[in-house]
C-alpha cells in the first residue's frame, strides 16, 4: 500500500518539512506503506483554476493531472499540517478542492503542529471537508504543541509519547486503509 504524507503549509518558515520529515521516518520504519512525501509547496497548485467542477475529471490543466495521478495512485494520507486562525491552512483546502474522486475511500491521519492546541482546531474543520470528498478521518493524530517540541531554532525534539503517538496512527492507517481496500477498487471514477 501507498502512504502519502502531504506537508500542508508553504508559508517560508514553515515547520512542516521538519515534522513531515519525522513522521516520514516512522512511516518508512513500520514497514506496511511505501511512503512517499508530497510538499504542497513544490507542487505549486495555483489557486483553483480548473474550469469544470472536479467531479467531472475533466482536467484543463498539467498541474491538475500530476496532482490527480498522485492522489489517485495512494491508499492512504497523512496530512501534516498547522492551523491558521483556528482553521484548515488554504493551501491544503485549495488542494483538496482540486479533486473529488480520487480522495474516495482512503483514510487520512492528521500530524498537527502549533501553539496552545497544537493544530487540532484546524484538523477539526479539515474533517469536515474530507468526510465529504468520502475520505475516512481518523480518530488517532499526533499534535504537537510547538512550545513543547520545538526549539528556538525550529528543530523538533520528539519524545517516547510522540513517537507512540505516530506508531498509533501507523496502526490504524495500516488497518483502516486494508478494511477500505474493496471500497477503492471497485470506486468509478
Amino acid at each position: 500500500m501507498k502512504l502519502h504524507v502531504v506537508i500542508a503549509s508553504t508559508r517560508p518558515g514553515r515547520r512542516g518539512p521538519e515534522v513531515g520529515a519525522w513522521f516520514t521516518r516512522h512511516a518508512q520504519a513500520h514497514g506496511v506503506f511505501d511512503v512517499e512525501t508530497v510538499d504542497l509547496a513544490a507542487l505549486g497548485l495555483p489557486f483553483l483554476d480548473e474550469p469544470e467542477h472536479p467531479s467531472t475529471g475533466r482536467y484543463a490543466h498539467e498541474h491538475t493531472r500530476v496532482w490527480s495521478r498522485l492522489v489517485d495512485e495512494a491508499d492512504a494520507f497523512a496530512f501534516v499540517t498547522p492551523e491558521y486562525n483556528y482553521a484548515t491552512p488554504a493551501p491544503l483546502k485549495n488542494a483538496l478542492d482540486f479533486l473529488y474522486h480520487e480522495w474516495a475511500y482512503k483514510p487520512v491521519a492528521f500530524v498537527s503542529y502549533g501553539g496552545t492546541s497544537a493544530g487540532t482546531r484546524g484538523v477539526q474543520m479539515t474533517k469536515q471537508v474530507v468526510t465529504t470528498l468520502r475520505m475516512y478521518p481518523l480518530n488517532a493524530a499526533v499534535a504537537i504543541p510547538t512550545r513543547q517540541y520545538l526549539d528556538a531554532d525550529g528543530d523538533l525534539r520528539p519524545d517516547e509519547a510522540l513517537d507512540g503517538s505516530a506508531r498509533t496512527v501507523l496502526d490504524e492507517l495500516a488497518r483502516t486503509a486494508t478494511a477500505l481496500s474493496p471500497l477503492r477498487a471497485g470506486a468509478v471514477h
